[in-house]
């Protein structure tokens, strides 16, 4: 990995078509928002921590917000993890199955991902839709909102799996 390489750039070819890089663009941004989403989850509740047993004075936001953002890290890192082709993966099985059966395997397993990836989608963005007009309990926010990452990390999901499909990754050989 050369020095102005992300941990998700490592595993492409080099020949990466314009598309791909959007899509590693997307990637990339998918995990900074995964991090940043961990970092305001552990000071949401170190604030939580700190108002309750210092201030003795316990907000109610901080439990659907901490919430919310753990939602968030694990939506869009489970997506970037499944550009970086190191998630929903099925490896065992796949890596010790012969090339032609690995290939299948691959196609199978990204196929599945992709269904995976449109189910959070279109439920999540229903379930949003459907609960943003309500107020979340404990916060100033709207219900839906809780939604929000499902319905994009899914998509996210599914579009890195059609790119997988179209042109995917050079295989990783066991012990890589």
């Amino acid at each position: 990995m050369t020095t102005n390489q992300t941990p998700l750039d490592a595993a492409l070819p080099m020949n990466e078509r314009p598309l791909n890089a959007v899509l590693r663009a997307a990637a990339n941004g998918a995990l900074a928002v995964a991090g940043a989403s961990v970092v305001g989850m552990a000071a949401v509740e170190a604030w939580q921590v700190f108002a309750r047993y210092v201030m003795n004075d316990s907000p109610s936001w901080t439990e659907p917000v901490a919430l919310l953002l753990m939602s968030t890290a694990m939506m869009f890192g489970a997506a970037a993890g499944v550009r970086a082709n190191r998630h929903f993966g099925f490896f065992i099985v796949v890596d010790f199955a012969k090339p032609a059966v690995q290939r299948v395997l691959r196609c199978i397993a990204r196929l599945i991902i992709l269904g995976i990836g449109v189910m959070f989608a279109v439920w999540g963005g229903e379930m949003m839709l459907d609960a943003w007009s309500f107020p979340m309990a404990g916060a100033p926010l709207p219900q839906g909102l809780v939604f929000l990452p499902m319905c994009a990390g899914g998509a996210l999901i599914a579009l890195f799996a059609i790119e997988q499909l179209v042109s995917p990754p050079p295989a990783v050989q066991v012990g890589e």
